[in-house]
């Protein structure tokens, strides 16, 4: 005998697989064990697709309601970020009135004001403006006017002026001392006289 009759490989018969009767899997599939077991498999998966749809919604209802909150709070706090800057705003501006008052009493007296040096007169007079350009600029405005009802929302009552004229009850007489409003707030009521109506005793 050759080698190469030696090295051949011996004629090995591959061992046949043990195959499962269709039979056998037929029966698995459709016996009654089989059909209790499809049953409980589907009863599971629907319950837990009804757990998985509950939780669901409850993720996306507590999303929604996050989101509703964090919109309130940004929403609060840019309403008390324009609180507090207009809050600044107001006490910057009613401490300049100060300076405006002192400015409004330099100018009560015409006569007097019109002896003063020309040029300094009219340096005072452009800074005022100035001011007052200011002030318009950031919605500040003047009330308080001789002549116009009283009213308490925008005057302050510091003295009464008796009239015989019934016509000029509760007016402004006088205005003392100009009051201020910043947008539709008043920052300073106009303290003023108002006059009261006395009948004569003729």
């Amino acid at each position: 005998m050759s080698d190469e009759e030696d090295k051949k490989p011996e004629n090995i018969e591959p061992k046949e697989e043990s195959k499962q009767d269709d039979s056998e899997v037929l029966e698995f599939e459709f016996n009654e064990d089989g059909e209790e077991d499809l049953k409980k498999t589907l009863k599971k998966l629907r319950a837990d697709l009804k757990q998985a749809k509950k939780e669901k919604e409850e993720y996306l209802t507590g999303w929604q309601k996050e989101r509703a909150d964090f919109i309130n709070y940004k929403k609060q706090e840019d309403d008390r970020r324009t609180v507090f800057s207009e809050a600044i705003r107001e006490r910057i501006l009613t401490r300049f009135l100060s300076v405006i008052d002192s400015f409004n009493m330099a100018f009560a007296s015409k006569e007097a004001w019109d002896k003063i040096d020309e040029t300094w007169r009219k340096g005072v007079e452009h800074i005022y403006a100035q001011m007052n350009g200011i002030f318009e600029e950031y919605g500040v405005k003047p009330v308080g006017e001789a002549g116009e009802n009283f009213d308490p929302n925008i005057h302050q009552s510091i003295d009464v002026v008796e009239t015989d004229n019934k016509d000029l009850e509760h007016k402004v007489a006088t205005v003392i001392q100009k009051g201020y409003k910043l947008g539709e707030r008043v920052i300073r009521p106009a303290r003023v006289n108002i006059y009261e109506f006395k009948e004569s005793e003729q």
